[in-house]
């Protein structure tokens, strides 16, 4: 990895793990502008597999289905344009220093999400689901 570290973090109400798997990459990416040779570094096999393989296969499964979350691949596919990307899978919570980094992130920004606010506003109800964070790593 190069000597520039900078962590970008965020997170979305109402969501679900996979899209934010998505987001998280697309950000990464976004965030590095110009052309790069990227490694990405993801515990997730659906971000993996589906940037891999179902762009291949028009967005869809190997069932031959419409993926799910088509707005945020095609997004992705749109900020890998530029950049020469070698995608890599790594298992969760086995001793990877930046898969344990980007984990404390994604916790904190959980525990921020989970805050009170002091007055909410009235118009704003509970969402349906959790929010997650977004979480994973680029090196070039």
């Amino acid at each position: 990895m190069g000597a520039h570290v900078q962590e970008l973090l965020g997170s979305e109400p109402a969501t679900t793990n996979n899209r934010m798997e998505l987001r998280t990459a697309i950000e990464g990416l976004r965030a590095l502008g110009q052309l790069h040779a990227v490694e990405v570094f993801t515990d997730s096999v659906y971000l993996k597999d589906g940037i891999t393989k179902w762009k291949r296969n028009g967005w869809r499964t190997a069932a031959k289905e419409p993926v799910k979350n088509t707005d945020l691949w095609r997004e992705l596919d749109e900020v890998t344009g530029p950049h020469h990307i070698q995608w890599r899978w790594l298992k969760s919570h086995a001793g990877h220093r930046d898969n344990w980094r980007c984990d404390q992130l994604a916790r904190e920004q959980i525990a921020r999400l989970r805050q009170p606010f002091p007055t909410p506003p009235a118009k704003l109800a509970s969402p349906a689901k959790p929010a997650v964070p977004v979480q994973c790593e680029l090196s070039f």
